[in-house]
């Protein structure tokens, strides 16, 4: 029996790409570097030091970016101002918060990241039984083993209860899987399974959740 949904966060619930595209469009028009150059290098860094909070990530790649153009002593102003614009615009994509009050009635529900896309700050606040994020509290990032174990333990619930449900195959599928989670890939491109661990199910929206967890409890 399932008890517990738990979600990723970012291009899961949040709506993430267009509130970062505005935190860095603002950003340009104070400064004038162009958004391109912004995007490449936090591209960049994402790549090349994903361990890192996500926050610091972003920081050391406006301050290449803004070294590049002479203005590295601009960097703690427009470090607030991205993260004011792109918290102001960070929005559940729509339908979410529907679909988690269908959820919250017969299972229990938790909000588990690698970012920092904080509920209260994205118009999720007060919708989950727990919140986990990454290199908190000595949790590492997903794909980590520890991670969901601590998802477990916030659940106080077994593997076979728990239902991760999040967009990122390596992360949120083969991750949690290993870890004995039932899965749900949130497929929305509908691209094939890009590895060996097959999730116990793919979706295209998450408006299929209630009906797929209901199926599921009901077998």
């Amino acid at each position: 029996m399932i008890t517990t949904v738990a979600f990723d966060a970012d291009h899961t619930l949040v709506d993430l790409l267009p509130a970062v595209l505005a935190g860095l469009a603002a950003v340009s028009a104070e400064t004038g570097v162009p958004v391109e150059v912004l995007r490449a290098d936090a591209s960049a860094h994402w790549a090349a030091t994903p361990e890192l909070p996500a926050r610091d990530i972003r920081i050391a790649a406006m301050r290449q970016s803004l070294t590049r153009h002479g203005l590295q002593a601009r960097l703690d102003d427009m470090v607030a101002l991205f993260f004011d614009v792109r918290y102001a615009n960070s929005r559940p994509y729509p339908g979410v918060v529907e679909m988690l009050a269908k959820l919250r009635s017969d299972f229990q529900l938790g909000y588990a990241t690698n970012a920092n896309s904080r509920t209260e700050l994205v118009g999720l606040g007060g919708l989950f039984s727990f919140e986990i994020y990454a290199l908190q509290n000595g949790v590492p990032k997903k794909p980590a083993a520890e991670f969901f174990h601590a998802v477990l333990a916030a659940a106080k619930a077994d593997p076979a209860e728990v239902v991760y449900v999040g967009d990122t195959y390596a992360h949120d599928v083969a991750g949690a899987a290993a870890v004995g989670l039932r899965t749900v890939w949130l497929n929305r491109a509908g691209d094939p399974v890009p590895g060996e661990i097959v999730p116990d199910a793919v979706v295209a929206s998450l408006d299929e959740l209630p009906a797929l967890l209901s199926r599921w409890n009901a077998a």
